[in-house]
């Protein structure tokens, strides 16, 4: 098992702990980067706090009467979803 990941891998791996539980090896290998690297500690940081964020902000306006969207921009949403997903 190669210990030493790079940093595009790096920011991949970090990009992927978002959405989905990394392996062991995975855990491992981006804690010893994030470790010695300070730029990926850094984007690891930033891209959790965006993260958060935008969790916060769905939050709130979720249960805002006063934002709404038309018929039209939820159909486009949906299209959009849909068509990434297929």
């Amino acid at each position: 098992m190669k210990l030493m990941l790079t940093c595009k891998q790096a920011s991949q791996i970090i990009s992927q702990s978002l959405d989905n539980p990394l392996s062991r090896s995975d855990r491992m290998k981006l804690k010893f980067h994030l470790f010695i690297c300070g730029a990926c500690a850094r984007f690891n940081q930033q891209l959790r706090i965006i993260k958060n964020a935008i969790h916060r902000m769905k939050l709130d306006t979720e249960n805002d009467t006063s934002v709404q969207l038309t018929v039209d921009a939820k159909n486009r949403i949906n299209q959009t979803i849909d068509s990434n997903h297929h």
